[in-house]
């Protein structure tokens, strides 16, 4: 196992873009909506590229094919149980707006939490399989972290929750990057041969998180912006990936 302290020093960075998404909202308020589409679009297409061009790859070069499949499919698997399970969690009574607004802003953050240690994970797992890929997934993760962490804020804040509290909340969130990444990693110490399972269990997971989640929400009232910011997304990361 590699050293886990530069693993969790960046992992640590990535988780806290979600904090840094709730300050800039307490700060200046919520963004534009054309923002937030090309940023989320972004992010997603910073994910693509990371796992088509980096990920599945190196999972393909150094472990038999039948694992690489077998993480993939697992990975979005996961996924979907867990997504499942958090929109089956709330009750439908009648709500006030501000009961509805903190509502939907603490599933939100419930969402982001879940996501977290996964993508802590694909931080552990490509910086085990080279230190470029771990920079590269963290890099991509920081840049989703960043309006996730908006997502969470905007509608506590117009619940008018206490801002101190909405801050404490994301600040926790981050956390569950690193925790993702300390599980990865002790999963591999303990699962010897697996680096290409894991390396495929993490594509999988950040496609559907992509496919399921990033993509459908940016393009819901901007699609025009959400289609620029996943394609430069996407081409600015694969020139990353292509050069380092």
């Amino acid at each position: 196992m590699q050293d886990w302290l530069p693993i969790l020093w960046v992992s640590t960075v990535a988780g806290l873009a979600t904090t840094l998404g709730s300050v800039l909202v307490l700060i200046f308020g919520r963004p534009q909506e054309r923002v937030l589409a090309t940023l989320l679009a972004g992010s997603g297409g910073v994910m693509l590229a990371v796992v088509s061009l980096d990920l599945l790859p190196t999972a393909w070069q150094i472990g038999p094919l039948r694992q690489v499949i077998f993480g993939f499919a697992l990975g979005i698997i996961f996924m979907k149980l867990a997504d499942r399970q958090l929109n089956s969690s709330s009750p439908s009574l009648p709500l006030s707006r501000q009961q509805r607004l903190k509502r939907i802003g603490l599933l939100v953050a419930a969402g982001i939490a879940l996501h977290d240690l996964p993508e802590g994970m694909a931080i552990s797992v490509g910086q085990e399989a080279t230190g470029e890929l771990g920079l590269l997934i963290a890099l991509a993760i920081t840049l989703h972290n960043l309006p996730e962490g908006m997502a969470t804020t905007a509608p506590l804040k117009m619940a008018k929750l206490k801002g101190w509290k909405i801050l404490l909340l994301n600040f926790g969130i981050a956390f569950f990057t690193p925790l993702g990444a300390l599980i990865g990693l002790f999963a591999m110490d303990r699962v010897q041969n697996s680096l290409s399972f894991f390396l495929a269990l993490a594509g999988g997971a950040m496609s559907f998180l992509v496919v399921a989640e990033l993509w459908p929400l940016s393009r819901e009232r901007h699609p025009h912006y959400a289609l620029l910011g996943g394609v430069t997304g996407y081409i600015l990361f694969a020139l990353i990936s292509l050069l380092h």
